[in-house]
């Protein structure tokens, strides 16, 4: 009998679920719209009315934050996805070729990883240009090196397997024995890897679109209702402190969903 998950991780996965409701049903979770409001009730305090209160132009903000995590979520999701794959499919070649294609393959990732994440993903965007799209996929290739690093790890661990070298000794095609044998072997530290990547990746996108990079207004993105609290931090602190605390949240859940599968990875 498996033992029940810990409160911890019931929680992160509770949360977990909560955003990805938003995103998926933001008519749902909250029936407004997010981009027109009431002048007359502009900086109101969170209440029964408005549980996150209203901004400068009298719009709820809880509304704004459920439909926002679509935009946000997204990006977050496309970027992880480049990191994952073309992150895997060079730590799977890196791995299983060695030599040259190991030594190339692992000099480029050594470069990236010299590079802190936010950084490159802000150099990249910079020349990729404003939009939710650019800012995903200037995420997803600062990721590409930690999934590579991973995977390439763990193809070396299991390359020397016996029920590696007994599929490669019965004449079953290189390929396959990578496809079938090794890969699927390998997964578990890399989809711990995704969940911890996941929160990191929120992060990123949330501060390029606070810094204007993302969706233009009025659109609700995280990062950009922070970015418009902020001028209103000595009369309206809800602006800011609760998307915020939402991303917070949300990765810190993440977070330890990823410990928890890397330690069930270890079992």
């Amino acid at each position: 009998m498996r033992p029940r998950p810990a409160p911890g991780v019931a929680v992160s996965a509770g949360i977990v679920v909560l955003v990805l409701g938003w995103a998926a049903a933001p008519g749902v979770c909250a029936g407004g719209d997010p981009r027109s409001g009431v002048p007359s009730e502009k900086f109101q305090g969170p209440g029964a009315e408005h549980w996150f209160g209203t901004d400068n132009l009298g719009r709820d903000l809880y509304t704004r934050v459920v439909h926002g995590a679509g935009l946000s979520l997204t990006a977050t999701v496309l970027a992880v996805a480049i990191g994952l794959v073309a992150g895997s499919l060079l730590g799977l070649l890196s791995g299983a070729l060695g030599g040259s294609v190991d030594t190339v393959v692992m000099r480029g990732v050594d470069v990236l990883l010299s590079i802190p994440e936010l950084l490159l993903s802000l150099a990249l965007v910079t020349v990729l240009g404003f939009g939710t799209g650019n800012v995903a996929l200037a995420v997803g290739v600062a990721l590409i090196a930690r999934f590579a690093r991973v995977m390439r790890a763990e193809v070396l661990r299991v390359r020397g397997a016996p029920y590696v070298e007994a599929a490669y000794a019965s004449g079953v095609r290189w390929y396959v024995v990578l496809v079938r044998h090794v890969l699927r072997n390998a997964y578990a530290p890399v989809a711990a890897l995704t969940a911890v990547e996941f929160g990191l990746a929120v992060l990123a996108v949330s501060a390029l679109s606070f810094l204007g990079y993302g969706a233009a207004p009025p659109t609700p993105e995280w990062g950009s209702l922070i970015s418009e609290g902020r001028n209103y931090l000595a009369t309206a602190w809800w602006l800011t402190t609760l998307p915020g605390l939402v991303i917070v949240a949300l990765v810190l859940a993440t977070q330890r969903l990823g410990r928890a599968l890397a330690r069930e990875g270890l079992r």
